[in-house]
């Protein structure tokens, strides 16, 4: 019940806070009160009935005892204001210097903060690419005003004073995203491996020039080809393929930014080359004879090739050590060192094999063969080669300083995740022996074809000169698209990420096909007057020879890169084990169609079968991994697309080849095989080639053609 009117409380009898009236009127008898000015406007505004909803309870009114909650006194609140107008400007004005402070910058480099580990340096992203990019990603959001209170407090309800915060840095120029990111560092590594591939082709030539396209050249080529063969099937395969995720991981997950990881991996990579360097020395000659019995039943090639294997394969220790630097540099996003070093080492061998030149003349002056060399001249070789490495390798020093890596030996390789690398690599290794075991059928019957051809151009020397020239496109413009892509599809892997995956590897696969689809139907068309005005030096024969090689090697250079694109998506989700498979069914295809070849064509003509059987192995090849890497990404590969682009860039490249080709042929046959005639042929037949295939891609709205272009524009300003 409630209390009887108190005049010292200010309360009447009955008068609880929510009826908003005066007192009860005094009894029978009782002369009426004047009205009290203390409490007659009390419960005119009541802030109570406002606000509490148990006031306006008819049950909980009753219940309520206001004697003991009274209200406020009069004046004590502030007038009602009208809804939905603006609350008044606050005493303090907030102060920018708390609230709106210039962010820190994003570290060079990649980073977790940054999706896919972008450099942050050149890489903005807008709109639509971050929302998904950071769909994924769960933040607590702190209460949306309670940064007005703190911006505001301080003593005395002050602001908290605070120091003067310097001028904001300019911000840096926008760039245009993780594409432009891509096509930056793809710029860069096509440079320096364009560089790489044409001071390779002067290694090349002058190579041919010193000691011709017969026995001896075959005899040096099997030599220098023999350290990279068994760098590759040892150690060399996992670190191209498994070792960069691995890498990768370490920077993201180790607090240490990965770099006692990759102090680690480079102990062990040395310490294990430096072994596999003094074996092969001591088992020079079973090597060779392993290479090619030709060469080892033949004393004098024998006793040449042997000399200078023992040169080369010191070479082996130098390559890892600079591929384990490379990629140390490709994980920390620097990609530029591993493709422009090369450069280095085929300055070298141009010099040795030019003062070779220069001491006993070219091949066709001095007809020098294995029985006729003199072992000076096989020793200024030899030593020439293995400085090149030498110099390749330690030229990656300055890049790794100033990445901020430094090298410091490390032998606790046991419970830091090496054993799960090397688990991984396993597969890796078997790949490059099956990839390698049908290198090996070729080389035995390439040069066991040249020698009994009795013609310059038929051996083994000359179907590696036709490969090199047929590789360059694929170098320079596939494995520099993939280099800058591998990183960020393992990362898009390791977030299990399929969707990213696909559409990396789709990217990659349309980006290079712009360029490998016109240059092999070129290669086509154009073979023998390249090689004809590239090795001129070594005959006309031999030249033409080699040409004919580079026609069969061309159209496979299609399925080749496609191939090379695929299993990246294998290696980003350390899926080994399936590329290893691929390649058995490659290497198998391949010794098999050469030994076809090697039996049923002409000794002349052999190796040209054999060239063309590397291609149909890779076209096999495709397939397979196609449709597993299809399933293992959920039944999606962007698949339509991809084979459009392709099919449509052929139907563009055909009518060139048939045009291109046919004004080089004319003007080989009327001004003849010389440099001069080669030069011309290849020219005019290469602009035709060109214009005929940029004309029908425009027609046929070729969408990576038309961007290609407009990028093209927009660099030029028009």
């Amino acid at each position: 019940m409630n209390a009887p009117y108190d005049g010292d409380h200010g309360q009447g009898a009955g008068g609880d806070g929510s009826s908003g009236g005066p007192p009860m009127p005094p009894g029978p008898g009782q002369a009426p009160l004047p009205p009290d000015p203390y409490i007659q406007d009390t419960y005119d505004r009541d802030p109570y009935r406002a606000h509490d909803l148990s006031a306006q309870d008819p049950v909980a009114e009753a219940l309520y005892d206001r004697a003991a909650h009274p209200p406020p006194p009069p004046g004590m609140y502030q007038p009602p204001q009208p809804l939905y107008q603006q609350p008044p400007a606050a005493q303090y004005a907030p102060d920018p210097r708390i609230w709106a402070q210039t962010p820190p910058p994003e570290p060079d480099g990649a980073s977790r903060h940054l999706p896919y580990g972008d450099d942050a340096a050149t890489t903005q992203f807008v709109g639509v690419d971050d929302l998904v990019t950071q769909a994924s990603e769960h933040h607590e959001e702190p209460d949306a005003f309670a940064h007005l209170f703190r911006d505001q407090e301080g003593p005395a309800g002050s602001p908290a004073p605070s120091e003067p915060e310097p001028a904001p840095a300019p911000a840096p120029p926008k760039s245009g995203g993780r594409a432009s990111s891509l096509l930056k560092s793809s710029a860069v590594m096509a440079a320096g491996t364009l560089v790489s591939r044409l001071t390779g082709f002067v290694r090349s030539l002058v190579i041919t020039a010193a000691l011709g396209a017969a026995l001896l050249g075959d005899s040096f080529t099997v030599a220098y080809t023999l350290p990279t063969m068994i760098y590759i099937l040892t150690v060399g395969g996992g670190l191209n393929s498994v070792f960069v995720p691995q890498l990768v991981r370490s920077m993201k997950d180790d607090e240490d930014g990965g770099e006692a990881y990759a102090n680690r991996l480079l102990t062990l990579v040395m310490v294990a080359l430096g072994v596999i360097v003094a074996i092969a020395v001591f088992a020079a000659p079973l090597l060779i004879h392993l290479m090619s019995s030709t060469i080892a039943n033949d004393p004098a090639a024998d006793n040449v090739a042997t000399t200078f294997a023992r040169y080369c394969l010191p070479t082996i220790f130098f390559m890892g050590v600079h591929v384990v630097m490379g990629q140390i540099l490709n994980a920390r996003g620097k990609f530029g060192a591993m493709m422009w070093t090369p450069v280095l080492n085929n300055i070298v061998m141009i010099f040795t094999f030019g003062m070779f030149i220069w001491v006993y003349g070219t091949s066709a002056e001095s007809h020098m063969g294995v029985q006729t060399i003199p072992p000076e001249g096989v020793r200024l070789l030899g030593i020439g080669t293995l400085l090149g490495l030498v110099v390749q390798a330690l030229a990656m020093i300055p890049y790794l300083r100033e990445a901020g890596f430094r090298f410091r030996p490390r032998f606790d390789w046991k419970g830091h995740g090496l054993g799960k690398t090397v688990k991984l690599a396993k597969w890796t290794v078997l790949f490059v022996f099956a990839n390698q075991a049908g290198v090996l059928v070729v080389t035995q019957l390439a040069t066991a074809a040249g020698k009994a051809s009795d013609r310059n151009g038929t051996g083994f020397l000359a179907y590696s000169n036709a490969q090199l020239i047929w590789g360059m496109p694929q170098a320079i413009i596939t494995v520099s698209v993939m280099a800058a892509l591998l990183p960020r599809i393992s990362r898009a892997a390791h977030d299990n990420d399929p969707g990213a995956v696909r559409d990396d590897i789709s990217q990659g696969l349309r980006n290079s096909a712009v360029a490998i689809v016109p240059v092999a139907f070129a290669f086509l068309a154009l073979g023998v007057p390249m090689c004809t005005l590239l090795y001129a030096s070594s005959g006309t024969e031999a030249a033409r020879s080699m040409g004919f090689i580079l026609m069969a090697f061309a159209l496979g250079l299609i399925p080749y890169s496609v191939q090379y694109v695929v299993l990246r998506g294998f290696y980003a989700y350390e899926d080994t084990r399936t590329p290893f498979y691929n390649t058995v069914i490659v290497a198998g295809v391949n010794a098999a169609a050469s030994a076809l070849c090697y039996v049923v064509l002409p000794a002349q003509w052999a190796v040209v079968g054999m060239a063309a059987s590397y291609g149909l192995a890779y076209a096999v090849g495709v397939g397979v991994a196609w449709r597993r890497l299809r399933n293992r990404l959920g039944g999606d590969l962007d698949g339509a697309h991809v084979v459009r682009t392709y099919a449509r860039l052929c139907l563009a490249a055909i009518p060139a080849a048939i045009v291109g080709g046919g004004v080089g042929f004319a003007l080989l046959k009327g001004l003849g095989e010389g440099a001069f005639g080669s030069l011309v042929a290849l020219l005019c037949g290469g602009t035709v080639l060109m214009g005929v295939f940029f004309i029908a891609a425009k027609r046929m709205r070729i969408e990576e053609i038309n961007g290609m272009v407009g990028m093209v524009r927009g660099r030029l300003g028009r």
